[in-house]
């Protein structure tokens, strides 16, 4: 038996049948949250506006909250982790060195000046750049076999966050506030946190919600005054005011929004007002890391001074955000992006190092070892270690040869590598002590169990319960998805 979608019996559109029958469920999630809250008012909030409709979906996977460790500027793999002996013997000899896509020219091998050493049990590469870091190799999933696509900063930056060298794509933090909804409504899923000499290149598409309601887009922490602007309310406005006049608005929003069912930016501009609303309350208790031990500040190198170049911050910026990344997830934050290096890259202020990579890590490996290594063990002594994904690296790599193209003739400094680079992964569902993958001998080209970074993106969403080929989202006669429309594949030999 058909009915006449024009007939009595027939609810509307389909589009408007789908819409009535799911907003019942969402309204009564809704309900229930600020019902919890004391602050439950007119019946229209409650049942017809969806804040979440994903919230506390049952996860399959340990994992419940993702830390991205994001050295901007491009880490030197050759440096770190990834030790050439190769390199180190044939150090000064010229080679053919592709410095960009499909041109090639010669280079002198410039061997590492770091001292590497095998490090735990499963006696893991890692140079002295990361002495701390180097204490916790057994922890590591260490791919040192990945590739993408582009040989400048903006788009390798965009693509490694949104799968994508071109803006407009939602980015990682999106994706999973997508798929996995949040586990706590007073505070953001998806927060970012940037350097103090900057954000990176290409800015804020690299936590952007793309075609996704803006919900899920990031939430910046900022790292001077307070870390979130705009929260307090205005003058003479009490707690009470601001509730009741937030009520009305909403109960506005949603009679306009029965009109229109299909169109998302009302309904996020509705949630983004009730969060900025719990903010207010539950951002600085989450974010005082005042009240964190004497000795727990000084793990993370809160008290450590500057180090001796003129732009080193050392270790207290950073300390202190993986500190914050530590309290975020002890309440809930699903995705949490922090950088290190920041501004306009070609200087030293990032990890772009052209001009110098001895000088760029002595300003940037003490940065971040000793807070790396301190959020390392500090999730793993409260337990939180095995629900919590913690992913490092850069938009790619560096080459292994002495850079002279962008430098003026000076040596010493290594250009841009996106054929062969390093990541590691520790944490929720990961194989620790693994090194998975090899470049060739120099460590310029990806060779043994390559994977693109699509790959990368499959097996992080894996790990945390979520299937690359079914997190989708319709735009544009499309289901989208973070991998994008070429096969990717996750990569099991880092998973435990």
């Amino acid at each position: 038996m058909s009915i006449n979608p024009k007939s009595p019996e027939c609810p509307g559109t389909r589009r408007e049948f789908l819409w009535q029958s799911g907003a019942g469920f969402t309204g009564l999630a809704l309900s229930a949250m600020l019902e919890a809250d004391g602050f439950f008012g007119h019946p229209a909030q409650a049942s017809e506006i969806a804040i979440n409709s994903l919230a506390n979906i049952p996860i399959p996977k340990k994992a419940k909250s993702c830390i991205f460790l994001f050295m901007f500027g491009g880490p030197s793999q050759v440096d770190l982790f990834d030790y050439k002996p190769e390199l180190q013997k044939r150090d000064g000899q010229t080679i053919d060195n592709e410095f960009r896509r499909n041109t090639k020219t010669k280079a002198v091998l410039q061997a590492s000046r770091r001292k590497f050493a095998q490090h735990g049990q499963s006696g893991q590469w890692c140079s002295d750049a990361f002495p701390n870091i180097a204490l916790h190799m057994d922890k590591l999933a260490v791919i040192k076999s990945l590739y993408s696509d582009s040989f400048a900063h903006g788009s390798a930056v965009l693509q490694m966050n949104t799968g994508r060298i071109l803006q407009g794509h939602p980015s990682i933090g999106a994706w999973m506030s997508h798929g996995m909804g949040s586990m706590n409504n007073n505070l953001p899923t998806h927060v970012i946190m940037l350097d103090p000499r900057g954000g990176p290149t290409t800015g804020a598409p690299n936590w952007s919600n793309g075609y996704m309601p803006a919900t899920h887009q990031g939430t910046i922490l900022r790292t001077n005054g307070p870390p979130i602007l705009n929260l307090e309310p205005g003058q003479g406005m009490t707690h009470s005011m601001q509730r009741q006049q937030l009520q009305f608005i909403n109960r506005l929003n949603a009679e306009h929004i029965k009109s229109r069912p299909e169109f998302s930016e009302l309904q996020a501009r509705i949630a983004s007002y009730e969060l900025a609303f719990n903010l207010q309350s539950a951002a600085p208790e989450a974010l005082d890391i005042s009240k964190e031990s004497k000795k727990t500040q000084e793990m993370y190198g809160l008290n450590d001074k500057k180090g001796e170049h003129p732009i080193s911050l050392g270790p207290a910026p950073f300390g202190r955000q993986c500190l914050t990344a530590r309290r975020l997830v002890e309440r809930g934050v699903r995705f949490i992006q922090i950088y290190s290096g920041g501004g306009g890259a070609g200087g030293q202020n990032t990890w772009d190092g052209h001009h110098g990579i001895e000088e760029n890590l002595a300003i940037h490996a003490p940065e971040v070892d000793k807070p790396i290594a301190a959020l390392l063990t500090d999730l793993e002594q409260r337990g939180l270690l095995d629900e919590t994904l913690v992913v490092w690296g850069g938009e790619f790599g560096r080459m292994p040869v002495s850079e002279t193209f962008n430098t003026g003739g000076k040596p010493g400094g290594r250009d841009h590598n996106p054929k062969g680079f390093t990541y590691w992964m520790a944490g929720a569902g990961v194989k620790g002590g693994v090194s998975y993958g090899e470049t060739d001998d120099f460590g310029q080209d990806a060779v043994v169990n390559r994977h693109h970074l699509r790959d990368l993106h499959a097996t992080i969403l894996h790990l945390m319960g979520l299937d690359h080929r079914k997190l989708t989202y319709f735009y544009g006669g499309l289901e989208n998805k973070l991998t994008g429309v070429q096969e990717a594949e996750v990569i099991h030999g880092l998973i435990a």
